[in-house]
Formats: C-alpha cells, structure tokens, sequence
C-alpha cells in the first residue's frame, strides 16, 4: 500500500515532465535546427539580416564566417554565422525555380492579368500658374530718402 501511495504522489511529476517536453523543449529543438541548417545553407549571393538588424549580400562563407557588403558603397563586414538571423533572399541560382512560362497568381490564367510597371510622372506647370508667378514677382522698393 505505501508503493501505491509513493506511485500516486509522482503521476502528476512525470505528466508535467512529459507536457514541458512535448510543448516546450521538443519544438525548441526543431527551431534551432532549421535555424542552423539555414545558416550552413548559406551561399553567396543571398541577402541576409544579421542579429543586429544589418543588412547586406553574402560575398564569402568560411566555416564560421561570413563576410558581407552592405549599402551603397560596398562597405564589407566579417560576421560569424551565429549573428545571421534570417535569409532574406536567396541568389538567383537557388531561386530561378519559377519560370516565365508559370503562372504566378493561380487567377492569372483565367483573367490574362498583365503586370505593367508604374514610373513617376513629371508634373508639367500650367500656364496660368507661370503667368501668375510672372505677374507677382517682388518690385523694387521706392526710396523714400530724398
């Protein structure tokens, strides 16, 4: 009768063992694997975002490094694989599965949907708004002296 009473008392122990495991360790583990298989998938050419919130292309993977060229004017950054945080874009040669010839949109072969580039307009002055300026334009002030 004490085993029993002894056994009893664990149950509820090993099922929150079990839960804490199921809903919090098991799936902490799973993220950080395919956090790490992204990080050694890296290649250059892919756009990333570092831990800090820098981003810039891959220009060279070494086994724990990564050096990276970021803003206009290629500045290069050496950062260990542990601060990429995410792949933000992959080069063309791992990302050119979609062909032309594809759909993107499932609707797209239904509607024929053409996509057509937007390019900012040049607002022209009218005329009126020239004359007015032209009409208003500040005299020279009198000279009261004399």
């Amino acid at each position: 009768m004490n085993g029993m009473k002894g056994l009893a008392t664990l149950w509820p122990l090993l099922a929150l063992i079990v839960i804490f495991y199921f809903l919090l360790i098991r799936p902490q583990k799973k993220k950080e694997k395919a956090v790490t298989a992204m990080r050694n998938a890296l290649k250059v050419g892919d756009e990333i975002v570092t831990i800090g919130g820098i981003c810039g292309k891959v220009m060279k993977v070494k086994e724990e490094t990564v050096t990276i060229s970021v803003g206009a004017d290629k500045t290069k950054f050496e950062i260990m694989k542990w601060a990429v945080s995410k792949v933000v874009s992959e080069s063309e040669t791992t990302s050119s599965s979609i062909t032309d010839s594809e759909p993107l949109y499932e609707d797209e072969e239904e509607n024929d949907i053409q996509v057509k580039k937007s390019l900012p307009k040049r607002i022209k002055k009218k005329e009126s708004e020239q004359e007015i300026e032209a009409e208003t334009e500040p005299e020279e002030p009198a000279n009261i002296s004399e």
